[in-house]
């Protein structure tokens, strides 16, 4: 993946942010020179790079970004590593394009509202689990805003802008925005997020695709803050 396309991708996504009223914090857009001097001076801003807070953008080890993808910015994270962090809680913001998917994927611990922010509509494709992490055959309890019901297992939730889920431990999910209806802004808001140990992906699954510098970086991601 190009430098240039990460800019262009992270300069639009923003854009789209601001459309909808949406803010993000300063930091945003801080400059990768900038971020250098706060972390050479001072610790005022580790919390921003320990927890993984800012942008973040992945094709899942695809390489096909716009069809397995997706761009998010972390706006709040706790810590479970670190004692002094008393925050039980995440915040996130992504952008989810047309029939652009995020794989089935569950989490051990974390317990998460998924919400149609505005833009289009979200499919959420759904399963429980098994006792040894494959799809089960059994009903799925979907819970939309208070309702609570059932769907058959692997079948589908569509929010619309407004509208959300709550995610399960150990419950599966995929999600993409349904074709036809635009781009969909999706916030995320859970117990403390820990990607490097609390996600299960059905299928193996990368992580940070490797970037081509072929322009100078104008946003940094999330995780490029200790290479600074």
């Amino acid at each position: 993946m190009k430098r240039s396309f990460v800019n262009a991708e992270l300069h639009a996504f923003a854009e789209l942010l601001d459309k909808h009223c949406i803010k993000l914090p300063p930091f945003a857009f801080f400059s990768p020179e900038e971020w250098k001097q706060k972390f050479s001076k001072n610790s005022e801003y580790d919390e921003i790079r320990q927890n993984n807070l800012g942008w973040d953008l992945t094709d899942f080890g695809s390489g096909d970004y716009m069809k397995v993808g997706l761009t998010l910015f972390t706006i709040r994270n706790g810590n479970p590593k670190n004692p002094a962090d008393k925050k039980p809680y995440a915040e996130k913001i992504m952008r989810v394009y047309e029939n652009q998917v995020t794989p089935y994927h569950f989490h051990w611990s974390k317990m998460e509202d998924i919400i149609n922010r505005g833009g289009g509509n979200l499919i959420v494709k759904l399963y429980n689990s098994t006792e040894d992490d494959k799809f089960d055959t059994t009903d799925v309890t979907v819970k939309v805003d208070g309702r609570h019901y059932t769907i058959p297992a692997g079948g589908t939730v569509t929010l619309t802008p407004g509208e959300s889920t709550t995610l399960c431990q150990r419950q599966y999910h995929s999600f993409w925005a349904e074709e036809g209806a635009g781009i969909c802004l999706v916030g995320e808001v859970s117990k403390v997020n820990d990607d490097n140990t609390d996600n299960r992906f059905y299928e193996e699954a990368g992580r940070f695709p490797p970037i081509e510098e072929d322009e100078p970086s104008r946003y940094v991601l999330c995780n490029e803050y200790d290479s600074l």
